[in-house]
This record gives structure tokens, C-alpha cells and sequence, in this order.
């Protein structure tokens, strides 16, 4: 009996934590990490940091002058020197620390060992980045920041960029308007575009910036933000009156931009400009926003008046494309499909859209035509995409980096509330006044009177 009593009072809390850990791991990782995971990989990092590095070939001979002073002042053998090792900073998600390279390393050594120091570690993933020649930081990551995706409270916005999801490296991805003017975004239905497109439109409603749309399933994406939309066409037909007005405005744009450069020779150097970000605040014209949704619609045609009309679109958002970024007009291009089987005009497009993001797709060659021009090796990782995961993406820029990305949840209504809040934001282009959508005036409701229990009568 004294046994027992010892067993159930020490096996009980250790059975006890050990059920606890393993739910918070399951049900809650980033608990779990704060909590255990953290000091377990803290610790076997410090222990065993000169071992791994060597095992994974990371170590360099010992000079000679440390031979001699090891074998002076001691008799242990020399070992290879490792690279030095900086402070460990703790994060929510897992560890920072920055290595020194030893002379005769690159930073590609310690990348091609990531997935050792992953193993050695005990960290669901190790990612590697230069800071400056010679150093390098490594990234562990403790546990599937994508499963249940939380966005970092600093997250780098500001004008014209809008964290809109989360890298793998549990680090924000931010939408760039300024460095990134066009991108193409493909995915397959219930891929979670329409969420990447929605987080887009709420991250740029509270800015200064003039939003267009283009949606001709009739609407059903973007009428929702038609509050904070300065134009929005629901069919082919308003988007071939829309896109020449743009057109337009952008012409109107360089005229300003030509008038300023009227170059004297007692002007500074700082006054000449080339595009809208060098001209003085007060007559810098706002940045427009195309958002144009399922653009596949715009290339299908069944009579020949259809494909005249198709091609002048066509034309029209190319010249937007070519030309647009210095007059601050940008693209947001979003489709399930898009390739040279749309139509004349559609590879030249897709070539003046520097970023991809690559949703889940139906077949491979859907995520060749996002990815297989910038990044052939990203284009396998888009295809395991999984349909249970709606929102992770492959995201790439014309620089052939990728990453895998995913979009928090965000709700129709609250994406919404957000543009009608900001509404007053809208601002006035005599050029898009034509195109604005009417908007709704929402009923007040009066407000229901308390219930009053009745009291009988007395005498």
C-alpha cells in the first residue's frame, strides 16, 4: 500500500504535466514553446553547439598560434574551431542567435546544414540570412507558425504597405507597393485568394489611396468595399469605359510630371524629378489601387465586337502596367487561371507583374504560369499545397527568392465595417466620379423600448 501511495504521488503530477504538455503542444504550440519547448532547445543548443557544428562540417582548422597555446597551457587535444557565437534571443515563436563565420565559409555552408541543425536542435525549422560579410543569422522556429496563423504585434506597416500574411520564418510579409508595383495572384476556388485580397483592401482603406475595382463576377468580391472604392465595374462592358479613364488619368499625371521638369538652370538638383514621389507634397496627385478580380473575365470573348473590346483592354492594362509606377497607379491582378491560352496580349501582361503569390491551383501548369518564369524550384512547392490549408500560399518576386505564406482569417463584415468607417477617406478624382459605386445609406434602427412588467391595480 505504501507503494502505491508513493507511485500515485509521484507518478500523478508527472503524469499530470505530461498530459498538460502534450495538449498545450497539440491545441496550443506557442504556449507550449514559451513554457518548455524554449528552455529544452536552449539548452541542447548551448551543450552540444561545438559538436553539431562540427558533425555538420562547419568548423575550420585551428591557426596556428592557438595550437601553440593550447599544447602550452594545456595537454587536451586541439579540436576545429567552430563558428563564433553570438547572444540567443528568445522570441514568441523561437530563437535568434548570430554567427561570425571562420575564415574560408560562406554563408551557403550553414544553409545547406539547416536541415541538420533543425534535427540536432529539436526546432520544427532553422532559416538562414546574411546581415553583413561574414555574418550570418540563424532563425529557429519552434514549432508550425502556419497552422493557426497570428500576426506579430510589430509588424513594419506604413504607407503603401500592408502586412497582409505570415512567412514561414514567422516573420510578416509585407505588400510593397513602393518597391513591388504590380503583382499577379492566382488560386483555385476556396484557396483563400479572396482573403488575401480581402486583407489588401483593409490594409489600404485607412491610407490616402484611391482603390479601383474591377469584379465582373457582378460584383460579389468587391461591392462589399464599395464605400471605399473611388471606381468599381462589375462587367466587361464598365471595365472598357473604366480602364481608358485611368489611362487618362495617367497621362494627365506624366503632363504633370513634364511640367515640373521644365528645367532652369538655377534649379536644384532635388526639384527634378521623375515620377509623383519627387514632386511637392501639395501638388502630388494620391496613388491609385486596381484591384482587378478574376481578370480572366476580361480576356473571354464570343463575338468579334467582343474581341475588339477584349483587346483594347488588354492594351490598356499594359500600359498601366509599363507605365503606371511613375505616376503612382498600381496593379493587384487576380485570377485561377493565366496564361497565353487567354488571348493575345496575356503573357506580355504577366511579364510587367513583378510579384507572385501562387495559391492552391488545380493543375501544375497553373502554378508554372505564377512561379515557373521567377522561381522553377518554388513551383513544386505550390502544387503540395494542401486543400485543407485555405490561405497558405507561395509567394515570389522577380529576384527568384520565394516563401510560403499564409493569410489570417478576417471576416466579410468586419472587412467591411473597416471601409465604411473610412469611407470619408474616398478621395476626389474628377476622373473616377463617373465610376463610383452608389452606396446604400443603411436604415437606422429605432431602438426598442424596454419591456415593462405590468403591476396588477390596488384598491
Amino acid at each position: 500500500m505504501t507503494d502505491l501511495t508513493t507511485f500515485l504521488e509521484v507518478g500523478g503530477p508527472v503524469a499530470a504535466f505530461g498530459g498538460g504538455a502534450a495538449y498545450a503542444r497539440a491545441k496550443h504550440p506557442a504556449a507550449y514553446w514559451s513554457t518548455v519547448g524554449l528552455p529544452i532547445s536552449t539548452v541542447r543548443l548551448l551543450s552540444s553547439y561545438g559538436s553539431v557544428m562540427e558533425a555538420c562540417g562547419l568548423t575550420v582548422p585551428p591557426s596556428r598560434l592557438r595550437v601553440l597555446a593550447v599544447k602550452a597551457t594545456t595537454r587536451r587535444e586541439v579540436r576545429p574551431v567552430p563558428p563564433r557565437r553570438g547572444i540567443i534571443r528568445p522570441t514568441s515563436t523561437g530563437l535568434r542567435l548570430r554567427l561570425r563565420l571562420a575564415p574560408g565559409q560562406e554563408p551557403a555552408d550553414v544553409a545547406a546544414s539547416a536541415e541538420r541543425l533543425r534535427h540536432a536542435w529539436g526546432v520544427h525549422a532553422v532559416y538562414v540570412t546574411t546581415v553583413k560579410p561574414g555574418v550570418v543569422e540563424l532563425r529557429l522556429v519552434g514549432f508550425n507558425v502556419l497552422r493557426r496563423v497570428h500576426m506579430p504585434r510589430k509588424v513594419g506597416g506604413g504607407f503603401l504597405k500592408v502586412p497582409v500574411a505570415l512567412r514561414e520564418d514567422a516573420t510578416p510579409f509585407v505588400r510593397d507597393y513602393r518597391t513591388i508595383p504590380h503583382q499577379l495572384t492566382l488560386g483555385a476556388t476556396l484557396s483563400g485568394k479572396s482573403m488575401y485580397l480581402r486583407h489588401l483592401i483593409t490594409g489600404l482603406a485607412p491610407q490616402p489611396v484611391a482603390l479601383v475595382g474591377i469584379d465582373c463576377k457582378r460584383g460579389v468580391e468587391l461591392a462589399p468595399f464599395a464605400p471605399r472604392l473611388s471606381a468599381l465595374a462589375t462587367n466587361p462592358e464598365q471595365a472598357a469605359e473604366l480602364l481608358p479613364a485611368l489611362v487618362k488619368e495617367m497621362e494627365d499625371r506624366y503632363d504633370l510630371i513634364k511640367a515640373r521638369q521644365g528645367i532652369t538652370p538655377d534649379t536644384p538638383d532635388e526639384e527634378i524629378t521623375s515620377d509623383i514621389w519627387g514632386l511637392p507634397e501639395n501638388q502630388r496627385p494620391v496613388p491609385v489601387v486596381l484591384f482587378v478580380d478574376e481578370v480572366a473575365e476580361l480576356f473571354l470573348t464570343a463575338t468579334r465586337k467582343d474581341e475588339e473590346r477584349r483587346d483594347e483592354m488588354v492594351t490598356q492594362l499594359i500600359r498601366l502596367a509599363q507605365l503606371g509606377r511613375a505616376a503612382g497607379i498600381y496593379l493587384e491582378v487576380c485570377g485561377q487561371r493565366f496564361g497565353a491560352e487567354l488571348g493575345k496580349g496575356a503573357t506580355m501582361l504577366r511579364a510587367q507583374l513583378t510579384g507572385r503569390v501562387c495559391h492552391r491551383v488545380n493543375d501544375e501548369a497553373s502554378a508554372k504560369m505564377a512561379l515557373g518564369d521567377i522561381a522553377p524550384e518554388a513551383v513544386l512547392a505550390a502544387c503540395a499545397i494542401a486543400p485543407e490549408l485555405p490561405g497558405l500560399a507561395v509567394a515570389g518576386d522577380t529576384s527568384g527568392g520565394w516563401s510560403r505564406i499564409r493569410t489570417p482569417y478576417l471576416s466579410l463584415g468586419d472587412a467591411a465595417e473597416t471601409c465604411r468607417e473610412s469611407a470619408h477617406l474616398v478621395p476626389d478624382l474628377p476622373a473616377l466620379r463617373p465610376f463610383r459605386p452608389d452606396v446604400p445609406v443603411r436604415p437606422v434602427e429605432a431602438p426598442v423600448p424596454p419591456f415593462v412588467r405590468p403591476r396588477p391595480v390596488t384598491d
